[in-house]
């Protein structure tokens, strides 16, 4: 088969990696790809939102299968222009991508179809905004309407704050036509899950639950970033959590997204009331496929398969027990201004310690190097028999490697090892 894997970070790199596997693989395409899929695959020059050139692409070189890595593409409906070719893709079509896309759009589907969520206020001007933060309680939480690569939330402690935060999105236009709507949310307290199933129109099967560590700096400290790292072990839910989740959350959405076909991820807050939704992602989370991938033991061309041609109910899936954990290795500035170009030394080395892997993220290939490109430029994943080891494996990788500016959070996984005792 030949597959075209659309995207460039470190989750397209464990998918390329997870369907390298498979020996009906015979050629992997990455658009645009990374200097770490350029070992495992073939990197072509079409940017993720290119979405015309990446049907042609496809159409051109005859491939099998196409699975969509990021938003961007989905919510510009490259699924249905595929389609329309008759062409194989996996991803949900653009209708069904503003349950991402827009945060007004799905706000209001869960409350129409009664699913357990925060409340909010949707606000079309500045002068909105302002007037419904004299009247919430602190802290509360503002939400960019469009996507804004997991930058367009704030957490606000103060009525100051939360005015700063709406003056930046909507005034300054920090994050362009992303922020030209908000969300005014109500704070949500409890412990955060990343639960993601792979779905077939009404047919829904559950992924291992990981937790994503969105905060820069240790501690839950500093901005919103796209993810400084996370884990995933059995502990994070409880199986009657899962089972909640599954009849309250998931199926209610399936059963009024008509024809939903793909990854559907569930941001949850494990509240005292019970699992509540903050939000939905209509694709893989980053880094959360990095620690959720090596522990399917399923073949994952098979479940892509099944999903693009509608029969996942006959599919079983099986995972592996042994916990995972990633860190994500950034450049200095990150979530701002970063400086590119710089050499990265130690990855090779690195990826031999047992139960490590790496998958790059903001990388690129310079005369025969691998160099810096992004602020997320890594992630330093490990499985283990407990969670302790495995990210006792990642801590040490991560040292073993090296490049101007790096940095990374050290507490990754501290809530889930304070759980197991």
């Amino acid at each position: 088969m030949k597959i075209l894997v659309i995207g460039s970070g470190g989750r397209e790199h464990a998918v390329v990696d997870a369907l390298a596997q498979n020996s009906r693989v015979k050629q992997i395409f990455v658009a645009p790809g990374n200097g770490g899929t350029a070992g495992q695959a073939t990197n072509i020059p079409i940017a993720a939102d290119n979405v015309a050139a990446l049907r042609d692409f496809g159409r051109d070189q005859k491939i099998d299968l196409t699975f969509v890595g990021p938003e961007v593409p989905l919510s510009l409906g490259v699924v249905d222009l595929f389609r329309t070719g008759g062409m194989k893709i996996v991803g949900p079509n653009a209708e069904n991508a503003q349950l991402e896309s827009s945060k007004t759009y799905s706000k209001k589907f869960f409350k129409t179809h009664r699913i357990p969520t925060a409340d909010f206020w949707s606000c079309a001007t500045a002068a909105e905004a302002y007037a419904r933060l004299e009247m919430v309680q602190y802290p509360t939480v503002v939400k960019a309407d469009g996507l804004a690569a997991g930058k367009g939330v704030v957490i606000a402690e103060t009525k100051e704050h939360a005015r700063a935060a709406v003056h930046e999105f909507m005034e300054a236009k920090s994050l362009g036509a992303a922020g030209a709507k908000l969300v005014i949310e109500e704070f949500l307290t409890g412990e955060e899950a990343s639960f993601h199933v792979f779905a077939d129109d009404k047919v829904a099967q559950p992924m291992v639950a990981a937790q994503d560590h969105k905060r820069r700096f240790d501690g839950d400290q500093g901005p919103n970033t796209g993810g400084m790292g996370a884990y995933s072990v059995d502990t994070i839910l409880t199986p009657e959590e899962r089972d909640v989740v599954m009849r309250t959350i998931i199926r209610p959405t399936l059963d009024n997204a008509p024809g939903f076909t793909g990854i559907l991820y569930a941001g949850l807050m494990m509240t005292a009331a019970g699992p509540k939704l903050l939000e939905y992602n209509t694709r893989f989370g980053d880094p959360e496929t990095q620690v959720i991938l090596p522990r399917l033991k399923t073949d994952l061309l098979e479940v892509l398969v099944d999903m693009a041609e509608h029969r996942l109910a006959l599919r079983t899936l099986e995972w592996t027990s042994e916990p995972t954990a990633s860190v994500v290795l950034v450049a200095s500035g990150y979530p701002g201004k970063v400086e590119n170009g710089k050499r990265i030394r130690g990855v090779q080395e690195a990826a031999r310690l047992e139960g490590v892997k790496i998958y790059h993220a903001g990388t690129r290939m310079e005369d025969g190097h691998v160099v810096t490109a992004g602020g997320r430029i890594l992630n330093v994943t490990a499985r283990g028999a407990t969670l302790s080891q495995a990210l006792d494996r990642a801590y040490a990788a991560c040292e073993m490697i090296s490049f101007d500016g790096k940095d990374y959070r050290r507490d990754i996984g501290k809530k889930g090892l304070a759980k197991q005792k």
